[in-house]
């Protein structure tokens, strides 16, 4: 099932099948490793929703919203 990396829940983990948006944010995410085929975990959520947390190649990463609302990732099941 393919997921926006905002939809995912605490605890779920999966595979980056797309990095989408254009200009200096693609190119912002690429550089901080959220490439395709990339395994990712999500880890957790702010109150308010942004930014979010998750655990990629080895490390943590909080991404804004908006970012995270451009990778598409693979949940596994």
């Amino acid at each position: 099932m393919i997921k926006k990396l905002t939809e995912m829940k605490p605890g779920e983990s999966g595979v980056v099948c797309a990095t989408l948006g254009e200009g200096w944010m693609r190119k912002r995410l690429l550089d901080m490793g959220v490439t395709k085929s990339a395994p990712v975990k999500f880890g957790k959520r702010a109150p308010l929703g942004d930014p979010v947390e998750v655990t990629l190649r080895g490390y943590e990463l909080s991404l804004r919203k908006a970012e995270a609302d451009c990778v598409e990732v693979e949940v596994e099941e």
